[in-house]
């Protein structure tokens, strides 16, 4: 046996080639992408905004040297802050995941695209900051959208058959590379670039789930995803500095990231051996994701619980003068549900109560909706009947709705709702499949996101600038072709 490394350098992974050719050269010419994506933009910022108002969030925000100052530095929506783009990058990552209220992404993987903006949104003011000061034309909302709608796209692709939760990784992994190209692509890199910036967000290190499941669930998975935006901003940084690239990163045999990391990871996907250590990409880049992105309108809650809270709300008027009468209550669901969100026992924060299915359904049984506060520490120690409630719960798959949940052309997110009472009367099984803000739903959906925005706005801004923003906002035209810093300058304090 030979003991000598061959020492040929290889091509490029052809995952990380059509990665990077899709970020530097597709056309996005799809208007109803665009038009998503504009919304998408509000309803992510709102999301941030709304954050502002808790402190576990605030106390991770601004400068990490007091008194620093940054030339042309990124703003911080909400905030007074100018910071250098990584950090400011963190930052907006970090508002805008805080309350589990920005788009959704399901498949073999999930996440949240929307994630990708804190990077997307630093850089591009910094840069338009930057080309005013140097007597250039300024960057316009339309490269800002752009750029969503490609981290969108590569986010969720990735995530159509590729399931890094089941080797233990979390979903923010998705989040780095696809920040990364969209970060490429706003800076001018070149291809050789991009792809070296590519490798290293594969070669790093990568999250593990431990901070989403219990008993280990906390707030760290509110600001993971501002982290993984982040570190795709230092990276761009790096390789656009001269950094050479690692283009075996995913193939190469023992040292690889299939090998290493991800070799098992599609055992219950009935593939061939030899397919099972490589990434999977099912269908080409385009604009699918965006146009079939999940908002989230109703509910601050993991999005496999949407539908389900969604349920209980309408079983509200019939069991809120009962619930001391309740016997049992039939929560019916899709395996991915099960897998994350299902729990029994104490919860020990506000992170691991908007993460139990359990939790997001006996709230909106009592109240009749289900609001962020409703997760915090105060909240749950004066209702000791949402743990009794829960203690009543019964979680059982249905498999037509997990087949439903992986059909690419349906992407349910099927939840019921039944209460069974003492005396032996009940409920109707109250079932909802497709989520207010599905695409189903879409036409349904516009006016309750554009509701939601103008009031996470009228949190932080006064009524005459909220009616600038959501006039901007509605004007898609003139939305796109506003630069960059002066669409940020509406939303700084």
């Amino acid at each position: 046996m030979s003991t000598v490394e061959s020492n040929v350098r290889p091509d490029y992974d052809d995952e990380l080639k059509a990665i990077a050719d899709y970020a530097l050269d597709a056309v996005i010419d799809s208007d109803e992408a665009f038009d998503t994506a504009r919304h998408c933009l509000m309803d992510t910022l709102g999301c941030g905004l709304l954050a502002l108002r808790f402190p576990e969030c605030t106390k991770h925000l601004g400068p990490l040297v007091e008194g620093t100052q940054v030339p042309c530095g990124s703003r911080v929506p909400g905030t007074s802050y100018r910071l250098d783009p990584i950090k400011a990058a963190f930052d907006i990552g970090a508002m805008v995941r805080w309350l589990d209220y920005n788009d959704t992404w399901l498949a073999a993987e999930w996440g949240h695209p929307s994630d990708n903006l804190g990077g997307i949104l630093a850089v591009a003011d910094h840069l338009s900051q930057c080309r005013v000061a140097r007597g250039e034309a300024p960057l316009v909302m339309h490269e800002v959208l752009d750029a969503m709608i490609r981290a969108h796209e590569i986010q969720g692709v990735l995530a159509l058959e590729n399931s890094f939760n089941r080797v233990g990784l979390d979903h923010v992994l998705l989040v780095k590379v696809a920040s990364t190209a969209a970060i490429a692509r706003l800076r001018g890199a070149s291809r050789e670039q991009t792809l070296s910036a590519l490798s290293h967000a594969f070669v790093d290190g990568q999250s593990l789930r431990t901070y989403r499941h219990a008993p280990n669930a906390g707030s760290r998975k509110s600001w993971a995803a501002g982290d993984a935006t982040s570190r795709s901003a230092r990276l761009v940084d790096i390789a656009m500095r001269g950094e050479m690239g690692i283009p075996g990163v995913l193939s190469a045999p023992q040292w690889g990231f299939c090998d290493v990391s991800f070799s098992h990871s599609n055992r219950d996907l009935s593939l061939k051996p030899e397919d099972t250590r490589r990434l999977r990409l099912p269908q080409s880049f385009g604009s699918y994701v965006m146009e079939n992105i999940l908002f989230k309108l109703s509910f601050p809650a993991e999005f496999h619980a949407q539908t389900a809270c969604e349920a209980a709300v309408t079983l509200h008027p019939e069991v809120k003068g009962r619930l001391d009468e309740i016997e049992r209550i039939e929560l019916t669901t899709h395996e991915s549900a099960i897998r994350i969100i299902s729990k029994e026992g104490a919860l020990a924060n506000p992170a691991d109560r908007d993460h139990c299915l359990q939790y997001m359904v006996a709230v909106p049984l009592m109240l009749g909706e289900l609001q962020a506060e409703h997760y915090e520490d105060d909240f749950h120690q004066a209702h000791p009947e949402i743990d009794e409630l829960r203690a009543r719960m019964v979680v059982v798959e249905d498999e037509g709705y997990t087949r439903d949940y992986l059909d690419p052309d349906k992407r349910s997110i099927a939840n019921a709702v039944r209460v069974v009472f003492t005396d032996g009367s009940a409920t109707d099984k109250v079932e909802v499949a497709y989520p207010i803000g599905h695409r189903r739903r879409r036409e349904e959906g516009m006016a309750v996101l554009e509701a939601k925005c103008r009031r996470h706005l009228a949190t932080r801004f006064a009524p005459g600038r909220c009616d600038e923003i959501m006039t901007l906002y509605q004007d898609a035209e003139r939305l796109a072709a506003t630069p960059v810093h002066r669409f940020v300058d509406l939303l700084v304090l």
